[in-house]
């Protein structure tokens, strides 16, 4: 597979070390190695990059997405580890940006957990070849289990697009995107109306 891109949103950062730490120490080494919070997953995001202006124009004219992250689940298919995840701010953003897809690519297919009953998730752990998820699954709910009782919540004033060169990689933050308030105050700060960035 080649590489590929995505869009999410960084959980608060004493969070994102926390998570780190676990996967540290539980040697765990897959693709959620930097944790987001998927807004869009790869499906239409081609290499070419060509959709990367309309994007960032759905992003820029929706609002800051205030999001809660609770306790550790498994799914119930085994395929991952994750951290709950509640935004419907951010599952609004994410039929937005389907929508700005189909209207610029005719035949674009979508992975069928996309849409408006989307499960926002923070991936913890992925399964993988020699990782007992339940065991790990154990392990997570002893170590956040302050989340289980008391979800944290924040507010993400940004979207960030990731990217995962190829096979056995990880996807790691490429470049923040401004949502609706941010792109405020930069337009503000430039003396000029707020507007989506150019491509790079």
């Amino acid at each position: 597979m080649a590489a590929s891109f995505l869009l999410a949103v960084l959980p608060p950062p004493e969070l994102a070390t926390r998570l780190q730490a676990f996967r540290a120490a539980h040697h765990l080494q897959d693709a959620a190695a930097v944790p987001h919070l998927t807004v869009k997953a790869r499906s239409g995001l081609s290499p070419g990059l060509e959709w990367q202006q309309t994007l960032r124009a759905v992003v820029a004219r929706h609002a800051p997405l205030p999001a809660t992250l609770g306790g550790p689940r498994l799914f119930g298919n085994g395929t991952a580890l994750y951290v709950q995840a509640r935004s419907p701010a951010a599952v609004a953003l994410h039929v937005a940006l389907l929508d700005a897809l189909r209207e610029r690519q005719d035949r674009v297919r979508f992975f069928g957990y996309e849409g408006p009953g989307l499960t926002l998730h923070l991936s913890l752990a992925l399964q993988r070849r020699g990782v007992a998820l339940p065991d790990v699954l154990r392990a997570a709910q002893t170590e956040f289990a302050d989340l289980e009782g008391h979800p944290l919540g924040f507010t993400a004033d940004a979207v960030t697009l990731m990217h995962k060169p190829g096979p056995g990689g990880f996807y790691a933050p490429l470049e923040s995107w401004p949502l609706l308030a941010g792109a405020q105050v930069a337009g503000a700060q430039a003396g000029r109306p707020a507007r989506p960035p150019a491509p790079q």
